[in-house]
């Protein structure tokens, strides 16, 4: 038995998702082999899910979204560092209630890829997702040497906002050990940079812009673009139109810049955790997330767990606080059946607060129909 489970956002980590699936399913079968390998895409939880699978932890105090300190992690495993925006640049980072759409800034994102390259990393998985900022990287690629001059001279505002004044572009003196190192971005989402489809209007109103905002920030990042081809030329413009440009509020674009390789975050993240062998262990896979909907299809963590189990012919269930898929999507998605905590809990408010105990009554379900 595998359990191969992303978090349930606001609720457990994939971790302790795992930890309860496993008690509920022991209950049935008291001495079931389960085997826990908590996955993730590339957003929040990635690190944790490293760590999980054997890295080491490491933390390093960088500069959050809005200036102040904070003490971030990556995980490290020989020479892979697993790197996530989040922790450094995340809406976790945020205060209850704040947003700063216009000025958060990922330059603590780079101190963190700083690190991992200071730790001795050759390959980094760069996962990116639940950003607090839409500066494009710009933050980022300042931490890692880059300059972004206004016309007087004098570095740019931190944010997206700033973007707008940016006159010139220097990045001659980006960290040289870049250019030695496996940099993978890893992804569930492949927008442009701008556009209709890009970081600003896409994301923005999740991270407080307002219209007029995401107009500013959009004008912005195409400027921000344009100017960057003036200094490293047309292919500024192709990773701007490139799947993953717009990630995390155009962190993906910046990360293209530094040579990074667009991956799908889930498939990313399984070669990195060892799914495969693990995988061919199991008799049965058992994954899921907080909410099972439209969203799960379009490569989050399920979905590649439930591609990759059945291209080895392996059966698929599925946990979740709530589901939105009928029987007949999640079927074509691999997925036999799953198990929702609002079958058992119809309150979901009740839901989140409970989660644990009625994820493991859940997971008590799966074990009567399938380990019996």
């Amino acid at each position: 038995m595998l359990v191969a489970a992303d978090k349930f956002k606001g609720s457990l980590t994939a971790v302790q998702v795992a930890e309860r699936v496993t008690a509920g399913l022991r209950r049935v079968v008291p001495d079931l082999e389960v085997e826990a390998l908590p996955v993730a895409d590339g957003g929040d939880g990635t690190v944790d899910a490293a760590v999980a699978a054997g890295f080491e932890r490491r933390e390093v105090r960088v500069t959050g979204p809005l200036g102040e300190a904070v003490t971030a992690a990556f995980a490290l495993r020989g020479d892979t560092a697993v790197v996530e925006m989040a922790e450094a640049s995340g809406l976790q980072r945020l205060p209850a209630g704040v947003f700063a759409p216009l000025t958060a800034s990922t330059y603590g994102s780079g101190e963190l890829l700083r690190a991992a390259l200071e730790a001795g990393a050759r390959t980094i998985v760069f996962g990116v997702g639940g950003s607090a900022t839409t500066d494009g990287g710009a933050g980022m690629l300042s931490a890692l040497g880059a300059r972004f001059l206004r016309a007087d001279g004098e570095p740019v505002a931190p944010g997206g906002g700033g973007l707008a004044d940016l006159a010139h572009a220097d990045l001659s003196a980006l960290d040289p050990r870049l250019a030695d190192v496996e940099f993978v971005l890893a992804s569930d989402v492949d927008n442009p940079l701008t556009g209709p489809k890009g970081a600003a209007a896409v994301y923005g109103p999740q991270k407080g812009a307002s219209p007029e905002d995401v107009e500013t920030l959009d004008a912005a990042l195409a400027h921000y673009a344009k100017v960057l081809e003036g200094a490293i030329g047309a292919r500024a413009a192709e990773y701007a139109a490139s799947p993953g440009a717009g990630a995390a509020g155009g962190i993906g674009y910046g990360a293209l810049i530094l040579g990074a390789r667009f991956r799908a975050g889930i498939e990313v993240m399984l070669d990195v955790l060892g799914f495969a062998p693990a995988l061919q262990r199991a008799s049965l896979v058992i994954t899921g997330e907080g909410s099972l909907d439209e969203q799960t299809l379009h490569g989050k963590a399920p979905a590649g767990v439930a591609a990759a189990a059945r291209a080895a012919d392996k059966e698929v269930v599925a946990v979740c606080g709530r589901l939105a898929l009928a029987p007949e999507v999640l079927g074509r998605a691999g997925i036999r059946r799953a198990y929702a905590l609002t079958d058992i809990e119809p309150d979901v408010a009740k839901c989140i607060a409970d989660a644990g105990p009625i994820l493991e009554r859940v997971a008590e379900r799966i074990g009567e129909h399938f380990l019996r």
